[in-house]
Parts: C-alpha cells; structure tokens; sequence
C-alpha cells in the first residue's frame, strides 16, 4: 500500500511541477504583450481630424530626419512625426485657424500662429500653420528660442500647399 501512495505523490508533484511551469510560461507571455502594448502605445500619437488628407502624407514624408539634432523618432498615428522622444511633434489635418490676435511667425515664407494661452499655462509651444490647407501643428516642449530653427528646418514639409490667406501686421491694415 505505502508504494502506491508514494506513487501518486509523485505523480501530484508532478503536476503541480507541470503547472506552475505553464504558469510561468502564460505569466512571461503576459508580461510580453503588456510590455509590448506599452512601447507601441508610447509611440502613438493622436492623429488629427483631417490626417486622412493626401497633403498629409505628403507634410510627412517630406518632414526632416533630424530637428535641433534630434532624430526622429518611429510614431503610430495617421498624419503624425515626431523628433527627440516626442520633444518635437507635428500633426497634420488639425483645423484651420480662423483670424486671430495671438503672435504670427512667418518663416521662411511660413506663417505660423502661437497658441498663447497654452504657452503661459503650460509653458509648451504650440504653432499652427495660418493660411494653408491642411493646417499643420507642431508642439514643442524645450527652449522657446529654438522654435525658430525648428520652424525653419520644416519649410520644405509646408511651403509647396497654397496660400489662401497670410497673416497681417500694423503695416498691412493701414
């Protein structure tokens, strides 16, 4: 009788030997998917209401390997670049400002609006491309001295859309 008993001990351990091996297994799968989630949702940007316009892709595809040195980064989202782990991040499609009093930047030809409000609370600046179809936001969370060079190297990705309208100064309305 004791070696039957011994025999089915062994073969309890064995089970339970075998299960907590799959547990891990199923454990290590799961921690994979979840780490994975979190890299691929950490390169996700949301894309925004017009991305789906040839002209974005275009904005895109013509975009910089590099701003300031920073090298672009790999982004999920229709429409979307990003440089410097999001450092940098530009969205085509986002809606078309309408007339407004906040500060407009022309580079190089680009007229670009800067969001005040959020740059005061938030300290982030945010542009909007001004009189091209589809407008173009870049957001920039660094030294507000560097939008300038920043603005500059995205000429190319934004000068060859129409102008439909431009941005006007105290010289202009007189």
């Amino acid at each position: 009788m004791r070696v039957a008993d011994t025999s089915l001990r062994s073969q309890g351990r064995f089970k339970r030997l075998a299960f907590s091996k799959r547990g891990v297994a199923l454990g290590v799968v799961a921690l994979l998917a979840l780490a994975s989630y979190g890299f691929v949702n950490s390169h996700r940007v949301d894309s925004a209401p017009n991305s789906g316009n040839a002209r974005c892709a275009k904005v895109v595809s013509d975009s910089p390997d590099k701003i300031l040195s920073k090298s672009r980064d790999w982004a999920i989202g229709d429409g979307v670049a990003t440089w410097g782990d999001r450092d940098v991040v530009l969205r085509c499609g986002v809606k078309e400002l309408e007339p407004t009093t906040n500060l407009c930047i022309t580079a190089n030809g680009v007229d670009w609006v800067l969001d005040e409000g959020t740059l005061k609370e938030d300290g982030v600046s945010v542009l909007t491309t001004y009189g091209r179809s589809p407008a173009v936001e870049l957001t920039y969370s660094g030294p507000r001295e560097e939008v300038g060079g920043i603005l500059t190297s995205l000429k190319s990705s934004v000068d060859w859309m129409p102008r439909h309208s431009r941005c006007l100064g105290l010289d202009d309305v007189s």
